[in-house]
């Protein structure tokens, strides 16, 4: 989604109330804070996005990933990882940038020294996106996500793989190239019938706010299927709020929300739950 997409998504309503702490640590496993903070009119102060952390912390979310998509948030969430002890970043280009021609060498190589940094844990979010990305930028988005997927294996670090109705294609790609070690099905989107699919390719699904919303039975499916320790969830921040806050700004601080419906979903006790999660958080992209 573009900067401007994100402002306007900011625009809308007043922040909604933190939800009541967690009883246990869970995880925000992508959440864009230089968009969430300051949308596509600035950056945000450090002041502010340590306000935004805390938040999150004090709701039960001492693990959070900060997520790039594109050259200057990349380098902003390896700074940000740098800086604060709950947060690990990745770095990539977005599928609907790199559609745009933005999966330039320089552009590439860049992504490639961010993810030899230490606090850099996973390359992404890449993938594709035939939703927001008219054909002809398809091939250059296969091209940008293969080399994606060859740095994350070179680096030996976690990939977050955006899909937008793209599920067969994201699939031949990765069989193509070789999945890494780890890698994340961020802002889960498909049916049972995917989620088997990755679940037996050993995939990590990802569920966020969408997991809540009246017309995905589908995602909820999906979720019930799901091994905890191939389990993750996130916020996607400012993106898809959670039921019942839709139309306001979402937030990290925001997760339980979706962390108690993964939990309501899968029949599992919440401590159990948030535990489950931090695990799998932490063989993905290793050790806070």
């Amino acid at each position: 989604m573009s900067r401007s997409a994100a402002s306007r998504a900011n625009r809308r309503g007043e922040p909604p109330p933190s939800p009541e702490p967690l009883p246990a640590p869970a995880v925000d496993s992508h959440t864009h804070f230089d968009i969430a903070v300051g949308g596509e009119d600035r950056e945000p102060t450090p002041a502010e996005v340590d306000e935004a952390v805390d938040a999150a912390v004090a709701v039960g979310v001492p693990r959070l990933v900060q997520v790039g998509v594109d050259v200057a948030s990349s380098r902003w969430s390896a700074e940000l990882a740098a800086r604060r002890p709950e947060v690990l970043a990745a770095v990539a280009l977005h599928p609907n940038e790199a559609g745009a021609g933005a999966a330039t060498a320089e552009a590439l190589a860049e992504i490639d020294r961010l993810a030899a940094l230490p606090r850099v844990r996973a390359v992404g979010e890449t993938g594709l996106d035939r939703f927001r990305t008219g054909e002809d930028g398809w091939a250059a988005q296969e091209e940008s996500f293969r080399a994606h997927i060859d740095i994350a294996k070179r680096h030996g670090i976690a990939l977050v793989v955006h899909d937008r109705d793209a599920h067969d294609e994201v699939l031949r790609v990765l069989e193509d190239e070789g999945a890494p070690e780890h890698t994340v099905l961020h802002c889960f989107s498909g049916d049972a019938g995917f989620a088997r699919a990755c679940i037996d390719r050993g995939y990590v699904l990802s569920f966020a706010g969408t997991l809540t919303f009246g017309n995905a039975g589908y995602l909820r499916e999906a979720a019930a299927m799901t091994p905890l320790d191939q389990l993750l969830v996130e916020t996607d921040a400012p993106f898809l709020t959670p039921a019942p806050l839709r139309g306001r700004p979402n937030a990290a601080r925001l997760v339980p929300h979706t962390v108690r419906a993964l939990g309501e979903v899968t029949g599992t006790e919440l401590e159990q739950l948030c535990d489950a999660l931090t695990a799998t958080a932490e063989r993905v992209f290793g050790p806070w």
